[in-house]
């Protein structure tokens, strides 16, 4: 087994088909009965190590290298860590029930890293075999093995011997010699070994030199390590065979007798050639050693890999060749074929690689002379030399997509990716995905090889552009930085790519405005007029822009859209202006996709109110864009009972009077201001946002008439008030803030609780309260809120939550907002305010983070029978962070209120 068998036997693995486990393993196993021998697959091992035992009257002793080639078993690991272990049915430990029933058991630890407990399965496996032939010989890579069809009484055997598991009777393996009867009382006490010299051992001599010998119900079994002293090279029909010849010598009291046995097992070097693509193996027909008598008989010849047996139609799938004349048996496999791997290597910075495959030769003969027959079984693992075969670069770019694509390979699958090295740069893998590039690594379906992709737009800033002469150059040179594994050796591959595109000057689309039309102009570019026009959401047809006043002449087309058209979308209402904005956009007809996008956004003067010296009152509403679901026929004055006068998909219409339609009159210096608003009824309003989530639509009208002129009004009488009421008065209205326990808010910390501890990233849940008012028009709005780490609302440093009543915008933890339902505590939701901070929040600026925080907020009371502006009608751009139904006016006096609370420590 070369240098894996030095290693020891610390990662052979032997199971399973009738698993008894103590755990459930984690690595696959799959086993097999191959005629004479056992394979088990096992893998991968991951890097873990595998101590193997034999366990035999309930003793685990540990295989060895020594004793693994004495007693039958041999290993080989691929380069990815896969396991093939071989076992002889007949090895020493082996439960051996009448030479047809093998049964094995050993103990398997997985050993890990320190960090890992070790695993310990008990694993047992069973074959059936009751085909033997006279003679069955094994050559595996470790040992070579004969068992003889006993002929002889089995009432004499060997004397005691150190393996475990050994029987202590022999049979008569062969009788080349005499072939008298041996009696009762014949004990084996020589073994002579031929070099071709004569050497003699005793039984236990030969034992302890690394032989193995067993006596079973009817057969006796020899093996013998392939680097044995005592074999030879002998070579038959030029290729040389490592050859052991044996005599058995049996003795008691004056009477000897001698048994001759035979192994010869082919070597790597002299039975196989090399050619590029190619592996031949050369077996002799005739084995010499083996052979007795000139009347000899090829019966059967069957070719396989890994130990078993394949039929005809797999050996021409896989592209083999077993072909049989007069002098050998030639096996040929091409370099690369199914059933072997590649290993990769790397010598002086350069890529090679060698291939490795285990073929297997099995014979049967018979020679009519001894009347016997010989089953001759050869598994020959073999490994090319180093080849070079460096990957290659396959430059799959697709300038359509404008994506350079490259191709890397084939590589083992032992190689892997590190790094890729750009002109200016070094990026990882990780890093490269990360840039957004596309690297993948792809397994060839029928062999053990890989390939690398990469993919990089020709946009990215390490690709190269050079222009001239309407064409545009992009380069790309870049080098693979590679790994072979296990041994981490490192390699690299270099590859340039390079794509020239003819420049493509796409359609380009300007604009403009005058009082009443939006005015496009488009010109084609190289592709000419090969596009199609949206204009807002609809399609330019050949109606539409007749419509339009349509121009083409070649290379250009211009058209002009009225103001008014439905294809413009209404932006916002200004005082007396409203921003509308033509959407435009060019579609590829083949794709359809987008080519070009375009718009233009202009102020068209509007009149949106107008006054009229008898108090009538005239309003326009229009739809704007950010409310697609308003109908207009549904918005209503501040009396829900005045609709509009006339309505369609875009606009409503109001003609209401200063003393209706609950117009509010207020008196300014030189002055008289009549107030209304236009905006949907509360229930509608309710039902809308929980249905699209839009904003609030809402619409100012004014009018203001100047006292020292006489104007026509219309006015109402009505009873003069005869019964007494009460003046205005003052009081003092207090403002509490509380920190509740969860986002319930149903339980909140008291006084005596504080200083609260709160971990980093865990939220605070704040509820700021208008205390003792009964009145409904009031409402509390926040300001401003903060923290700070002193008491002191002044000190710095200050983290801002609520900035103008809206939450803080370049917060990345931003104030949420909580809705206030009316429940058994809430009497009068717009008396309260709830927000939620994550205290993740105040982490910005670690080495100022102390350990406490104090919260402020600027409170503000609001009338809604006073609306003005500020505090109290503000409009956050963020509509999710909105503090709702901020639309009433500051009331007089104290209306302003400061409230702070704290300590809350920060862990």
């Amino acid at each position: 087994m070369g240098r894996l068998v030095e290693l020891g036997w610390f990662i052979l693995l032997m199971a399973v088909v009738n698993i008894e486990a103590q755990k459930k393993p984690s690595i696959n196993i799959r086993s097999q009965c191959l005629g004479n021998v056992m394979r088990v697959n096992v893998g991968p091992l991951g890097g873990n190590l595998l101590e193997v035992a034999v366990v035999i009257n309930n003793s685990a002793i540990l295989l060895t290298p020594s004793l693994a080639s004495q007693c039958g078993f041999s290993m080989k690991i691929d380069q990815l860590g896969n396991a093939m272990i071989y076992a002889s049915l007949q090895n020493c430990f082996a439960q051996n029930v009448e030479d047809k029933v093998f049964t094995t058991t050993l103990n398997l630890r997985l050993h890990g890293n320190q960090m890992v407990e070790d695993e310990l399965y008990q694993v047992a496996e069973t074959c059936q075999y009751t085909t033997w032939a006279s003679r069955e010989i094994v050559c595996d890579r470790s040992y070579m093995e004969v068992s003889v069809k006993r002929a002889a009484p089995d009432d004499y055997g060997l004397p005691e011997h150190p393996i475990l598991g050994a029987n202590s009777k022999f049979g008569d393996p062969r009788r080349a010699a005499e072939k008298q009867s041996i009696d009762a009382g014949f004990r084996i006490t020589t073994l002579v070994f031929y070099t071709p010299g004569e050497k003699l051992m005793n039984v236990v001599e030969a034992q302890r030199n690394g032989y193995g010998i067993t006596n079973t119900a009817t057969r006796l079994v020899l093996r013998s390590p392939k680097a044995s002293p005592e074999t030879y090279i002998q070579n038959v029909a030029e290729v040389p065979m490592t050859v052991l010849r044996t005599s058995v010598i049996f003795e008691k009291k004056w009477l000897a007798t001698q048994i001759d046995a035979a192994i010869a097992c082919p070597t790597l070097e002299g039975s196989v050639s090399f050619t590029l693509n190619t592996i031949t193996w050369f077996l002799p027909r005739h084995i010499d050693p083996l052979i007795y008598s000139g009347q000899f008989k090829l019966l059967e010849v069957h070719m396989g890999v890994d130990g078993q047996r394949l039929e005809p139609p797999e050996i021409a799938a896989r592209r083999y060749s077993l072909t049989v004349n007069d002098v050998y048996i030639i096996v040929e496999i091409p370099i690369g074929a199914v059933g072997g791997y590649f290993k990769s290597h790397v010598q002086d910075g350069q890529y090679l690689t060698s291939y490795t495959i285990e073929p297997m030769l099995e014979l049967l003969w018979t020679e009519d002379s001894i009347n016997e027959d010989t089953r001759y079984k050869v598994l020959l693992p073999i490994t090319t030399p180093l080849m070079s075969r460096p990957p290659q670069v396959h430059d799959n770019t697709v300038k359509e997509e404008r994506i350079f694509k490259v191709l890397l390979g084939p590589l083992g699958s032992d190689v892997a990716l590190m790094n890729i090295t750009f002109p200016t740069e070094v990026l990882t893998v990780a890093d490269c995905v990360a840039r957004g590039y596309n690297v993948l690594e792809h397994m060839s379906p029928n062999s053990s090889s890989k390939v690398f992709t990469l993919e990089v737009p020709f946009t990215d800033s390490a690709v190269l552009q050079m222009k001239g002469m309407g064409v545009t150059v992009y380069s790309l040179q870049l080098t693979f930085g590679l790994l072979v594994l296990p041994e981490f050796a490192p390699f690299s591959h270099s590859a340039y790519l390079e794509a020239k595109l003819v420049d493509i000057v796409p359609p380009s689309v300007s604009g403009g405005c005058d009082y009443q039309n939006f005015y496009a102009l488009l010109k084609y570019g190289t592709g000419g007029f090969n596009f199609k026009i949206m204009l807002g959401k609809r399609l330019l047809t050949p109606g539409l822009a007749q419509q339009y006043g349509f121009m083409e002449n070649g290379t250009h087309l211009s058209f002009t859209v009225p103001f008014s058209a439905p294809d413009v979308v209404y932006e916002a209402v200004e005082s007396s202006s409203i921003r509308s904005r033509l959407d435009m956009v060019l579609i590829n007809p083949e794709t359809n996709i987008n080519i070009k996008e375009f718009s233009v956004a202009c102020n068209f003067f509007s009149t949106l109110t107008e006054c009229f010296p008898n108090g009538t009152m005239t309003a326009l509403a229009v739809k704007l864009e950010s409310v697609p679901s308003l109908n207009p026929s549904q918005l209503t004055l501040r009396d829900p009972t005045c609709g509009p006068t006339y309505s369609d998909d875009r606009y409503a219409y109001f003609v209401f009077t200063g003393n209706s339609c609950g117009t509010n009159r207020k008196f300014l210096p030189n002055m008289m201001l009549y107030e209304n608003e236009i905006s949907l009824p509360d229930e509608l309003e309710m039902q809308k946002e929980s249905t699209t989530n839009e904003p609030e639509y809402e619409l100012k009208v004014s009018c203001y008439y100047d006292i020292n002129k006489t104007h026509a009004v219309a006015f109402h009488t009505r009873p003069r008030r005869s019964e007494p009421y009460a003046e205005n008065a003052r009081g003092e209205l207090q403002v509490a803030i509380r920190l509740a326990t969860d986002n319930s808010y149903s339980m909140f910390h008291s006084v005596e609780d504080y200083p609260i501890a709160r971990y980093l990233q865990q939220p605070l849940y704040f509820e700021v309260e208008l205390m003792k008012s009964a009145n409904p028009q009031l409402s509390l709005e926040l300001e401003n809120c903060w923290a700070t780490l002193d008491e002191d609302r002044t000190s710095q440093p200050r983290w801002n939550l609520i900035i103008n009543g809206c939450a803080n915008p370049v917060d990345p933890n931003q104030v949420i907002f909580h809705p206030v339902w009316a429940d058994a505590r809430v009497q009068y939701p717009p008396h309260f305010k709830r927000f939620e901070v994550l205290t993740f929040a105040f982490a910005e600026d670690q080495d100022n983070l102390s350990s406490q925080l104090f919260v402020h907020c600027d409170v503000a009371i609001c009338d809604a029978r006073n609306p003005l502006g500020g505090a109290c009608n503000r409009q956050c751009s963020n509509q999710e962070n909105r503090i709702k139904g901020q639309r009433r006016a500051v009331l007089d006096g104290h209306s302003f209120k400061h409230v702070t609370l704290g300590p809350i420590l920060i862990n």
